[in-house]
């Protein structure tokens, strides 16, 4: 069995889904330390400026070495309604835009979210539907595991019965890939090539790659599996 694993992303773009299509599993690592300035609370859309960044505002103060699962939403801040907003101002008049904004429109306009994995586990599970990427999803923190780095994805691995660990290329830096062997575990990496199409606001036709995946979904809707593959 193949086993990916990653940290809950907001609006997580294209390389993220495709390392789950090519997964019999994935675990959202949620035990994982929180860091600002990545993905997990924010991520790019194209706008008719370039790429723009969505945040979700999060409680940091105070809470320097907190876990993603621990991480509140600031909404004392009106983000919902400027990422709702900045939503349809870049993709509304997209190809398909108008198929998939009744769930955008309920989760920035109708609910109210206090967790930022709650957020993002929701979005990325209804993102992975209209990929048609249909993996089963874990939750580290339900596990019970407790290693750190290599050991913690053996142990994930493990608990998994995966005899296959996906890595995104970024584990080439950190992985002790002789760790996997020992344990009778192949490690693999991910190969991607990101896809090109025709975006909405792309300027005299220049494509603009690692966007959030709407991108894809609002631009080429459900040819957007095929193109993935």
């Amino acid at each position: 069995m193949i086993l990916s694993v990653h940290q809950p992303h907001y609006l997580p773009w294209l390389g993220y889904f495709h390392k789950i299509m090519h997964s019999d599993c994935f675990v959202f690592l949620d035990n994982a330390q929180y860091k600002k300035r990545e993905y997990q609370n924010r991520n790019l859309i194209r706008s008719a400026n370039g790429p723009m960044w969505l945040t979700v505002p999060v409680i940091t103060k105070g809470r320097r070495e907190q876990r993603i699962r621990d991480v509140k939403i600031d909404n004392s801040e009106n983000w919902q309604e400027t990422h709702w907003r900045s939503l349809k101002a870049c993709y509304g008049k997209a190809p398909h835009f108008s198929a998939y904004a009744p769930f955008f429109e309920e989760v920035y306009t109708r609910k109210t979210w206090k967790r930022l994995t709650d957020l993002n586990v929701t979005v990325t599970e209804y993102l992975l539907d209209k990929l048609e990427i249909h993996a089963p999803l874990h939750i580290e923190s339900k596990l019970g595991t407790k290693g750190k780095a290599t050991e913690r994805i053996i142990e994930i691995c493990r608990a998994m019965k995966a005899d296959v660990y996906l890595s995104g290329t970024g584990g080439r830096e950190y992985l002790e890939e002789e760790r996997f062997a020992e344990e009778g575990i192949e490690l693999r990496y991910q190969a991607f090539t990101h896809p090109e199409y025709a975006q909405a606001n792309a300027r005299n036709g220049t494509f603009e790659p690692c966007m959030a995946a709407v991108d894809i979904l609002f631009n080429e809707g459900p040819d957007s599996p095929d193109l993935l593959r």
